[in-house]
């Protein structure tokens, strides 16, 4: 999750200031997080809790509440300080941001014994979507970022069936897999380029316009880093495109101790509290 998290708060600069390329100042002084950590953060939250339902609901209501100006969208910045708890038909990109933490709940022992896929981690990203973004667009984000997570966490870490081999020594071909995977079971286009995409793209607060493109950033990436440059050169919804590109990327490339220090850095303490709890919550697993 603390790849969602980087890309918000590099990105954070960049949402209603668009630039068009890769070279530029990795974290500024002016840089921020956004309702994509808070409410990452709070989806982390929420499984510690127990992942139902009402946890969903009361976490996001929650640190909601304790960031009002965190920059939410309209229909979710109303629905946080109301008392009504059914979803709205959402299909923005915010199922997307903050489905994170629910890819890293996907057992990759078990797929790798059984070749089946692990229902409960998939399971909380369905319903971290739900709560608010039922809209089956909202919910195919959520689900297909949570599946790049799981799938980068497989092939990159090495994890292999019964009658397979490890491919984390080739990530092309571990990106291969990633790619037809998602292109096959969610049907997005990830045969188009940065530079084919990058100079016609514009805001777009919908997963149908920013999930594709965060997961074809990651795709042309080297690094962790990469991916997020990759990312915020696209212009957009700069922080939420960095921010799942960020989550996938995490998976397969992991993150540098200083980015991760220079991002905890960015957070207060309610927000570092979640991250040590949620360290602590993954370490058995």
């Amino acid at each position: 999750m603390l790849g969602a998290i980087i890309g918000d708060i590099v990105g954070s600069v960049y949402e209603w200031n668009n630039i068009k390329t890769k070279d530029f100042p990795l974290f500024r002084d002016d840089c921020f997080f956004t309702d994509d950590t808070v409410m990452t953060c709070a989806v982390a939250d929420a499984i510690m809790n127990g992942g139902e339902r009402d946890d969903f609901i009361d976490s996001m209501k929650k640190y909601g509440r304790m960031y009002p100006c965190a920059g939410y969208g309209g229909r979710f910045g109303v629905w946080i300080f109301s008392e009504n708890r059914e979803p709205y038909n959402s299909f923005g990109n915010g199922s997307a941001m903050r489905v994170s933490p629910c890819g890293w709940m996907m057992d990759c022992d078990f797929t790798a014994r059984t070749g089946l896929w692990p229902s409960k981690g998939r399971a909380y990203a369905r319903r971290s979507a739900e709560v608010t973004h039922d809209h089956p667009e909202g919910i195919k984000g959520a689900m297909a970022t949570a599946d790049a997570i799981f799938l980068c966490r497989y092939f990159f870490g090495g994890f292999c069936g019964e009658f397979d081999v490890p491919i984390n020594n080739d990530p092309a071909k571990c990106k291969k897999r990633v790619k037809n995977y998602i292109e096959k079971k969610y049907g997005y286009d990830l045969t188009r380029t940065l530079d084919e995409i990058r100079p016609t793209y514009q805001f777009n607060e919908t997963c149908q316009r920013t999930v594709p493109e965060a997961i074809i950033a990651f795709l042309e990436s080297t690094d962790f880093e990469d991916a997020i440059r990759n990312a915020i050169s696209l212009g957009g919804d700069s922080d939420t495109l960095a921010a799942i590109t960020g989550s996938i990327a995490e998976a397969a490339y992991g993150i540098p101790d200083w980015m991760k220090d220079k991002a905890i850095s960015y957070l207060d303490e309610p927000l570092r509290d979640v991250l040590r709890r949620w360290e602590q919550f993954c370490a058995p697993r």
